[in-house]
């Protein structure tokens, strides 16, 4: 095995020599062409790019391979765009200096058409967009800006000093939701400290389905507006602070929409799938939204003032187990084991890997351990830890690793998706700042 095996197994996968060269090339290049796009996104004022030809549907609910025979994505004319990467663009067995697509603008965009046609698709390929591609996945240039986060309902959730206050007032008996602490999360309730949370850990695009939102929270009609006065439903539906986000936090919305036309109203771009074709339909979604009024009132009882941040109280993350003094285990992608707490991450849709759930586990140690004290605010922190993998890479964060060696198990998280394991640690306290 040492004299012969192993260095065969080398001379084979590691040395250039013997390796597929111009498949290598092309991964980096390619890799390299994403991350320019999706730098120039917000200098255009676009939120994502979807190129023509891309292979959006994917062969399964659990695979992650292109849909064979699926219908090559066609930008519509109104919204086409262009880029011209550094590198040549292979795209669908062509060669081409420059990329056409759909540009997604800044502000809230619908996407909207009848069941099957592929709005979901649509969203899920924008939400895998943070991260690259290999070339032959059909979504190498399908790409969102980095700061994108998946918002949906989780149920049963632990929530620890987040201001809902913006979205759901003062709840029956006088209860405060200014700093709303909960073992068990309503679906609405739940959604909206999803927001709020996504918010301070700096996103500033929000990426929604209505399939996995909670319906009281997403929307109010007139008819439930005339059934329950307003006095008794703390809830102010997303519909009536999605535009107050933008124009007051330039903070984007990309939204499936299929059974409610209220957002219509508020909707800066209107994109219809069908048969997995996309169309600009926002001037016709704006004679519908004038023709047929919802006769619904805006119910927003005090402005989106500011986001108050919270500061992590470090003796609430306790990573011992027994006579070890650090067990953190990445039990699946969505189960993080740190001590003897479990962290469902189910609903965190946009980590895609168990290595990066590990890395999410060394860094919630990390943050407690060498940065929080109890007043610096949580964006601090995952600065920090960002500093910190950015200057000492990922081996930094392994309190196993030795003399600078890289533990072999980790990639890179996100700051997004750090927060969102660190919220839903159910022994983790927080205080507001």
């Amino acid at each position: 095995m040492l004299c012969q095996e192993l260095p065969e197994i080398v001379r084979r996968s590691l040395l250039w020599g013997t390796t597929p060269q111009e498949e290598c090339r092309r991964f980096v290049e390619c890799t390299e062409n994403q991350e320019f796009i999706r730098r120039q996104l917000q200098h255009r004022g676009l939120v994502a790019f979807v190129a023509d030809g891309a292979i959006l549907p994917r062969r399964s609910g659990i695979s992650q391979l292109p849909l064979p025979n699926a219908i090559p994505f066609r930008s519509p004319a109104s919204l086409r765009v262009s880029f011209t990467p550094p590198n040549p663009v292979w795209h669908n067995g062509q060669l081409s200096e420059s990329i056409t697509g759909m540009g997604i603008p800044e502000g809230i965009t619908l996407i909207v058409g009848g069941g099957y046609h592929g709005k979901s698709t649509l969203l899920r390929a924008l939400e895998r967009g943070v991260y690259p591609h290999i070339p032959g996945d059909g979504r190498e240039y399908v790409v969102t800006r980095a700061d994108a986060v998946k918002i949906r309902a989780e149920d049963g959730r632990r929530i620890e000093q987040v201001d809902l206050s913006p979205f759901i007032g003062t709840l029956p008996y006088g209860q405060s939701t200014h700093a709303f602490c909960t073992d068990n999360a309503s679906g609405s309730t739940s959604q909206a400290a999803n927001i709020v949370e996504a918010l301070e850990a700096g996103s500033r695009l929000l990426l929604i389905d209505e399939d996995t939102s909670a319906t009281n929270f997403m929307v109010r009609d007139a008819r439930m507006q005339a059934l329950v006065a307003k006095d008794h439903e703390p809830i102010t539906p997303f519909v009536d602070r999605v535009r107050e986000l933008f124009e007051r936090f330039r903070i984007s919305t990309v939204l499936v929409m299929g059974g409610s036309g209220d957002y219509l109203d508020v909707a800066d771009t209107v994109i219809m799938m069908r048969e997995y074709c996309a169309g600009d339909v926002t001037e016709q979604a704006r004679v519908v939204a004038a023709t047929y009024p919802t006769g619904r009132r805006r119910e927003t009882p005090v402005p989106f003032e500011r986001l108050r941040e919270r500061a992590l109280i470090p003796e609430s993350i306790d990573p011992s187990r027994g006579r070890r003094e650090v067990s953190i285990d990445a039990k699946s992608t969505d189960l993080l084991i740190i001590g003897t707490t479990p962290v469902e991450l189910w609903a965190v849709e946009q980590l895609v890997d168990i290595s990066q759930t590990r890395a999410i586990g060394y860094a919630i140690h990390t943050i407690a351990e060498r940065y929080a004290d109890g007043h610096k605010r949580l964006g601090e922190l995952l600065d920090a830890v960002e500093r910190l993998m950015d200057t000492e890479a990922l081996e930094a964060l392994s309190p196993f690793a030795r003399g600078g060696r890289h533990p072999g198990n980790l990639a890179r998280p996100r700051r997004y998706e750090i927060a969102a394991a660190l919220n839903r640690l159910r022994t983790l306290r927080m205080g507001q700042v």
